[in-house]
């Protein structure tokens, strides 16, 4: 068999969604229930990305619905934009403080940011640094509320010589000068850190230091509710099997620093969102050799099981909660009556069926 149900008590951190049904008809919904229910999982957390020229609003509110159907889900809210570039002050009503409020008292659980990702940077236009986000971050940082946050991507995305048909076809090749580099966007980050220290948050794909783990190493003892999860990113791993006694040690002391997510997304196929957590997990849990990331036979840590419980459930659950937080019906009709505006009219269809069958 290609992939057997998890033997741990496993929550997968790191979700998302981008259709509301896949080729087959199967709804987000239904999708995202197979998947628990063929891994065996304890929960999922579904991160939104609302923000960019292709998404919008509705993927909070599918995230909401997805909670109210299935009461062990989690869900980490994302900020929308009026307009691109991003303008120096937003509406009244829509800065991000209050999209912030809004979001929680809905019942998300968390909030997650993609502005950090090279394309939604330039995009967005805003240094992350800057006086537009700063009071998000410090009420994030007030409240002690869960933030995932993608920033980077693999270094060799800047460089020319790297960029395959496959990067440029994604955008995900940022070697033209029109991005910022991988270099200031870090700097912006830290710049962010130094004035909020105590914000909780999480940096997705290993923080893209794989090859650098001694800066993690270095912010990890500045910055105490600072982690990083292990979604894959085949660099990644790759760095991990070439130091694979490295880091052994590492996952061992940074044990509480870690979290396991797949950033599988909705439409992809049941199999494959199977087929990453299978790799993710066994990478951890087992010595098994597999075909895994990056077109390379992966071989397992089989780290020590109180390390496999932090990274695989106990992390999540110090940082966001052992329980969902409950969907308030009220503040989610109210919240979709505010932004209808911004959705298109299939959308708003969509988003009133889903209003009959569950509020």
């Amino acid at each position: 068999m290609e992939f057997e149900r998890v033997k741990h008590k496993v929550i997968d951190s790191h979700l998302h969604i981008e259709a509301w049904e896949n080729k087959d008809g199967v709804s987000f919904i239904d999708g995202f229930d197979e998947y628990i229910e063929n891994m065996g999982l304890h929960a999922v957390n579904i991160a939104s990305l609302p923000s960019g020229k292709e998404r919008n609003v509705s993927n909070n509110i599918m995230i909401a619905f997805y909670k109210l159907a299935h009461k062990n889900a989690f869900a980490h809210g994302g900020l929308i934009y009026n307009e691109y570039p991003a303008p120096d002050k937003m509406p009244e009503g829509m800065d991000f403080v209050t999209q912030y409020k809004e979001l929680m008292e809905i019942g998300f659980d968390g909030m997650k940011m993609l502005e950090g990702k090279p394309s939604l940077h330039k995009l967005v236009g805003k240094d992350l640094s800057c006086d537009l986000f700063d009071p998000f971050f410090a009420e994030l940082e007030k409240d002690g509320t869960h933030l995932i946050f993608h920033v980077n991507d693999p270094e060799e995305f800047w460089s020319p010589a790297l960029a395959t048909k496959e990067m440029i076809e994604r955008g995900w090749s940022y070697a033209d000068g029109t991005y910022a580099s991988n270099e200031e966007v870090y700097r912006q980050i830290n710049r962010v850190l130094e004035k909020h220290p105590n914000l909780c948050v999480n940096f997705a794909h290993f923080f893209f230091y794989s090859y650098h783990p001694e800066i993690l190493d270095e912010l990890f003892s500045k910055y105490p509710n600072m982690g990083v999860d292990i979604t894959p990113g085949g660099e990644m791993y790759t760095a991990f099997d070439n130091n694979r006694e490295y880091y052994k040690e590492f996952f061992t002391k940074y044990s509480k620093r870690i979290q396991l997510g797949t950033d599988t997304t909705f439409p992809y196929p049941t199999h494959d969102f199977c087929w990453l957590m299978d790799r993710v997990y066994r990478y951890l849990a087992t010595d098994d050799e597999f075909q895994g990331f990056a077109d390379r036979v992966n071989k397992g840590m089989k780290l020590p099981n109180e390390t496999i419980e932090d990274i695989v459930y106990k992390n999540f659950e110090r940082t966001v909660g052992k329980k969902p937080r409950e969907i308030n019906k009220t503040a989610l009709k109210a919240y979709i009556e505010k932004y209808r505006c911004l959705m298109s009219e299939e959308e708003n269809e969509r988003v009133d069926a889903l209003c009959k069958r569950y509020l």
